[in-house]
This record gives C-alpha cells, sequence and structure tokens, in this order.
C-alpha cells in the first residue's frame, strides 16, 4: 500500500496541473483576443487580411481546445476515484476468491516430486512385497525398520463414465505393482496453507498409503496386542474441499516408529465439486443419486479394501480405529451412523469436527445450479464431456462456496443428531474433543490478522440477522463473557458454535445410547502470537511430524503451522493416548485416567500445560450456546471469506476515496 507521504505527492501534482489548466481556461475569449492581438503585433500581420487573421485565431482556439479537453480529463480523473471508492465499498460483490490458481499462487514453498507408481515385469524385492486382492504391491523400506505401501488404489480411477458414480471395486489382479509413490492429489484449488494442494492433481486420485514396522519392537504402552496389531486409518481435513495424504503433515513414518505395534493408513478421497455435488434433479441425474456424498462413499469403500486386504499386511480386520481432524473427523462421526459404513470399523476419534458441518438438499442444489452456469451445461451429458482441465477452472470459480456432505437420506441420515439421538452409533467406542481456539486458524489463512478482526465482527452481525432476537441476547451475553478482548471474544463464539458444543451435543446422545464416549480439551499454546491453541495444532503432537525431525518440512508444515512443540512431553502422551484407545477402546495410560463422558457431568480431559481430567467445563457457555445449534451456519467461513475480502475491498475504496477528495480540496484551497 502507498504511504502518506506518496499520496500527499501524487495529489499535489495533480492539484497542481488542474489549477493550472483551470486558471488558462478562464476569460477564454479574452485570452484568445489578447493572444491574437500580440501575434499581429510581432508579426506584423495584416489586419484587413481576413483569411490570415482567420487562420490565426483557429490556430489559437485549437490551443486552447487541447488545454479544455485536459482540464475535463483531470476532472474525470477525480471522478473516476470516487466513483472507484464508492463501487468497492457499496457495489462490488463480497463473493470473490482469495485463492485462485493463479500464477503466483503456483509459486510455492512446497515442492514435491511427482512419480507414477508402474507395473514391476522384473525382479524385485520379495520381501517387500505384499499380495492383495488387485494386485501384489512392492513397498519401500525406509529409515527406523519402517516399511511403506503408498499409492495402493483401493476403487477403480474415477473418470469417463464413472465421474460422479460411487466409487466401485477394483478388478481382481497378479499383477505386481510398485507402492514407492504417493497418488495424485484430488482435483482443488492452490491455497497456500495446503501442501497437497500443490501436488500433481487428478481426478484418478482413489489411492491409500500404508506404514508398518519390518520387525515389530516393544511397545511402551502397557496393553496386550494380539498377534495381528490395531489399524488406525487416518481421514485427512480440509473443509470436503483441500488436502491429500502427500501433506507432510499426514506422513505415518515418525508415528509407527514411536508405536510398532500400529499399522497405519492414510487415504485420498473425492473433494470438491468432484466429491460432493448434487445432481439428482439436473436432465440424467436420476443415476447419480448419491452424487451429493461421493467422497463418504470413497471413504467407505477404501476401508471395504482395508477390512479385505489389512491383515496381509499383519493388521486386524476387526480392530480398525478411524482417526482424522477437522472436515476428517466430521467424517468419522458421520461414517459411524451411516448404514453402509457399518461392521468396517470399531473406534472413531475425531479431532476438532462434528456432525455440525454438512448441507440439507436444498442446500447443495443451490451449488449445483452455480456449478451449472460455470458449466454452461444443462445435462449430465453436458457434464461428463468436460475435461479433467475444465473442471478445475470450474473448481477454482467455486472456490468461495463450501461443498459439504448432503444429509439425502440416502447415503447419509437427514437429521444426524437424530441418528446418534437412536443410537445408530451405540456399538462404536468415541474419543472426540475440540481446541481453544479454533478459530484463529483463519488468521493463517487469510494471512491477515487485522483483515481477520475487522471481518470476523461483519460475520457475527451477519449470522445475528438470521436468528430469534432471544437467541441473539443468549449469542451477545456469550460475548460478552468472555475473557478475551473484542473481537477475540467473537472468534470464542465460533470455536463453540462450530466445534465443542455440536462436539457435546453429539456425545450426550452416544452415552445416553450405552456409547463409550471420552473427550478432551486442548489448550496447549503454540509458538505463534495471537493463534493459541488454533483449528489442527494438534495434528503436530499426534503425527509427531516435527519440521527439526523431517526433512520435508524445512519449508514448513501446511496443516499446523512452523514452530517446534512448547510441549514435549505432552506430544509423547498424546500420542500414546490415541494409540491405547485404538488397541482397547480405553485412552488412559500410566498414572493418567481418562474417564468416559457422561451427561451429567460432561468429563472432559484438559490436554495442554497440565492433563486432567475436569466436570462441567465452560458450562455455561455451553447452555447460551446450545439453542444456536438449529440455525444453519455452515457456511460460516465461507462467509468469513467474503468478509475478510470485502473489508479489504472496502480498505481500497476508501483510499481512492480520500486521494479524490485530497485532489479536489486541494484544488479549491488553491483557487481561493
Amino acid at each position: 500500500m502507498m504511504q502518506p507521504e506518496n499520496v500527499t505527492e501524487i495529489s499535489n501534482l495533480l492539484t497542481h496541473s488542474i489549477k493550472n489548466e483551470y486558471d488558462e481556461s478562464q476569460s477564454e475569449e479574452e485570452e484568445e483576443e489578447k493572444e491574437f492581438d500580440e501575434l499581429k503585433v510581432n508579426t506584423n500581420l495584416d489586419s484587413n487580411d481576413d483569411d490570415l487573421n482567420i487562420k490565426t485565431m483557429s490556430i489559437i482556439k485549437k490551443k486552447n481546445k487541447n488545454k479544455r479537453t485536459r482540464i475535463c480529463l483531470a476532472f474525470l480523473l477525480v471522478l473516476l476515484l470516487a466513483g472507484m471508492g464508492v463501487t468497492f465499498i457499496f457495489f462490488s460483490p463480497r463473493k470473490f476468491r482469495i485463492n485462485e490458481n493463479t500464477e503466483d499462487n503456483d509459486k510455492s514453498e512446497y515442492t514435491f516430486n511427482f512419480n507414477e507408481n508402474k507395473i514391476i515385469e522384473g525382479k524385485y524385492n520379495e520381501t517387500l512385497a505384499i499380495k492383495c486382492k488387485n494386485g501384489i504391491y512392492v513397498g519401500q523400506e525406509e529409515n527406523d525398520n519402517i516399511i511403506s505401501f503408498k499409492g495402493i488404489p483401493y476403487a477403480k480411477p474415477p473418470v469417463g463414465n464413472l465421474r460422479w458414480k460411487p466409487p466401485v471395486k477394483p478388478d481382481d489382479s497378479e499383477n505386481i505393482y510398485e507402492a514407492y509413490y504417493f497418488g495424485y492429489s484430488p482435483i482443488q484449488t492452490h491455497w497456500e496453507t495446503e501442501a497437497a494442494s500443490y501436488y500433481e492433481q487428478s481426478e484418478n486420485c482413489l489411492t491409500l498409503n500404508i506404514w508398518m514396522q519390518k520387525e515389530p519392537k516393544i511397545e511402551k504402552v502397557d496393553f496386550f496386542f494380539s498377534q495381528k496389531k490395531p489399524v488406525m486409518v487416518f481421514i485427512h481435513g480440509g473443509s470436503y474441499g483441500w488436502g491429500g495424504t502427500v501433506d507432510p503433515m499426514y506422513n505415518g513414518h515418525n508415528f509407527v516408529r514411536n508405536h510398532s505395534n500400529i499399522i497405519l493408513v492414510t487415504i485420498n478421497y473425492r473433494l470438491g465439486i468432484l466429491g460432493f455435488i448434487d445432481f439428482s434433479k439436473i436432465k440424467g441425474g436420476d443415476n447419480y443419486r448419491e452424487s451429493g456424498n461421493l467422497g463418504i462413499l470413497d471413504q467407505i469403500q477404501a476401508l471395504h479394501w482395508i477390512k479385505e486386504n489389512i491383515s496381509e499386511f499383519g493388521g486386524d480386520p476387526d480392530n480398525i480405529t478411524l482417526f482424522g481432524e477437522s472436515s476428517g473427523a466430521g467424517s468419522t462421526s458421520i461414517l459411524a451412523v451411516v448404514p453402509e459404513a457399518k461392521g468396517l470399523f470399531k473406534r472413531i476419534i475425531a479431532q476438532s469436527g462434528s456432525i455440525a458441518l454438512t448441507y440439507s438438499r436444498k442446500e447443495c442444489e443451490k451449488l449445483t445450479k452455480l456449478l451449472l452456469k460455470e458449466a454452461n451445461a444443462d445435462t449430465m451429458d453436458d457434464l461428463l464431456t468436460l475435461n479433467e482441465n475444465t473442471l478445475k477452472e470450474i473448481n477454482i470459480k467455486l472456490n468461495d462456496y463450501n461443498n459439504l456432505p448432503e444429509r439425502d437420506g440416502i447415503t447419509l441420515p437427514e437429521d444426524l443428531y437424530q441418528a446418534y439421538k437412536n443410537g445408530s452409533s451405540r456399538d462404536i467406542d468415541i474419543l472426540i474433543g475440540s481446541n481453544k481456539d479454533e478459530s484463529r486458524y483463519w488468521i493463517r489463512a487469510f494471512g491477515n490478522e487485522y483483515l481477520y478482526q475487522m471481518a470476523i465482527p461483519i460475520l457475527f452481525e451477519n449470522n445475528m440477522k438470521e436468528v430469534s432476537s432471544e437467541d441473539e441476547k443468549s449469542a451477545k451475553k456469550f460475548v460478552r463473557l468472555q475473557e478475551t478482548s473484542y473481537p477475540w471474544s467473537i472468534s470464542e463464539f465460533y470455536n463453540e458454535l462450530l466445534f465443542r458444543v455440536p462436539a457435546i451435543e453429539q456425545s450426550i446422545h452416544h452415552s445416553k445410547n450405552g456409547g463409550n464416549v471420552y473427550m478432551y480439551y486442548w489448550n496447549s499454546p503454540v509458538s505463534y502470537k495471537d493463534l493459541g491453541s488454533y483449528h489442527s495444532v494438534e495434528l503436530s503432537y499426534v503425527m509427531d511430524n516435527l519440521e527439526s525431525d523431517n526433512e520435508a518440512h524445512k519449508s514448513g508444515s501446511s496443516s499446523s503451522g512452523k514452530g517446534k512443540f512448547l510441549n514435549k512431553e505432552l506430544a509423547t502422551a498424546v500420542q500414546d493416548m490415541w494409540v491405547n484407545f485404538a488397541a482397547t477402546g480405553n485412552p488412559s495410560i500410566g498414572n493418567t485416567t481418562w474417564e468416559k463422558f457422561e451427561p451429567e457431568t460432561k468429563k472432559t480431559m484438559l490436554l495442554g500445560s497440565n492433563i486432567e481430567m475436569k466436570d462441567h467445563l465452560l458450562e455455561e457457555q455451553y447452555i447460551l450456546i446450545k439453542p444456536l445449534l438449529k440455525y444453519n451456519f455452515n457456511g460460516c467461513y465461507t462467509d468469513l471469506n467474503y468478509n475478510v475480502n470485502y473489508v479489504h475491498k472496502v480498505i481500497i475504496g476508501c483510499f481512492c476515496i480520500i486521494l479524490a477528495a485530497i485532489i479536489f480540496i486541494n484544488f479549491i484551497v488553491k483557487r481561493k
């Protein structure tokens, strides 16, 4: 942005130019006559020579006409600046993208070398080969006695006539394949906080990765393992529109190094307009009734593949735990009540995500209309003819709109809270929680703390227009109760509304139906100023992926920020808790007893500088926020995206108006 002295200098120059032009235009006829008389005297023109007089006067008038033109242009500049300012502030749409796929965004701090796994036709290391239903996969031996298998397809490529179709089981095969490299990232828009968005992208993205110890070591966590190891399946986050297993934060090497009796799996799934878009109401869409939840169906197909093949890797197909963060956590909570996923896993760990972030069918149809408009399409046949590059461009244009799972009554229940009330999840053990400062993650996402501080009150006021006066009073009382200063107190409101309170409601229903549930609240700070325990901060602790420990992190972790752990002991404890829960259904370790969540006491484990159990944690805040869950705030972070950019545009608009005003005022003052 220009410095004030530069603005003043520019305005003075423009003002001086306008003043000079304006002064010279005054008494224009008198000036022309005077100039004509002087010209006659100096050149001894014959005043009786009418032709010469006319010609000379014509030259003078032309010169003065040019002066008038310059004056008009100068005034037009003032009007243009003022008009631009007004337009930016009052008429420019708020909904524009901050993360477009531009050349600048193509230049990322993340550097990946992409390679495709190929069929092996010659010799290979048989000790690193595992026979699966759809082929023999040869892994790689890494440091610390770890074997990894990357880029294994768990479904047929969803391309051609399988685009926007549920995943199809891969054909059986006897071929021998490399499993050395990560598969393609799902199609998504580049975003500087999402490393996977800078990796090679394709519709053909349905792959998974496996890490295991070559030779089991003695595990420090005190429980008994069967011959087959517990399996932990990680589902990445990214608002159902970003992310992928290639992200260094999700690399399973360190996790398995620390816990040799675990098999770790990470999975890709379709995102954005290829994973969550409803085509059931458009012409030809009858055969695409499940298109609103393809990403969830991909996850289910991955679980089918794991259930069928994981024993070949030493995993126990009857002891599978899903864990995920953000939308990955939301996915685990959804899968717990989806009939098609029943029997595919035993437990879930939901980190900062819940069933709250989903769409109704009506909300999904709005996105479908936008897609059809951008694609200039009317039917499914039109959409199926689009090439992959066109789809990427459309996805960029719709980047402002979150694609969320659809409560369609087909794959997902129409009311997920009711499904939990009905006991659909009672056979699943749940560990669930949230972070103290979830919303502050978006400071990193938008890259400017001050824009965030200006935008979040706008978001709050807009949301309050949608609620009853009684609920508005409740929300504003919550904001007043917070110890943090304004507007951080509003940020606390969204922490509760979107993360902690939905998790509590989910846990209450699950517990009342006899299900086991454990709750945590993460309040360990990090080294980022003003970010606190922001959304995704726990990932570094859980996955043990420090940038100092992993060369891939020297440019920074995409999902959890830079900087080293402030609490190494907490990292070790959390990993042990997660693993113990996956193996036994109980996250207690050593001398730390983690008590079950109960609706009456809401027992919660604090994970921070101290690890301790608390009853009725933030009870008053919960009571104030609970009534607001009935409102649809699913797109509020999309709205925050708009508002942050709108504030930016207001700043630009004000700058234009102020510059125009300075020029005009200086002009008037100097005229006097």
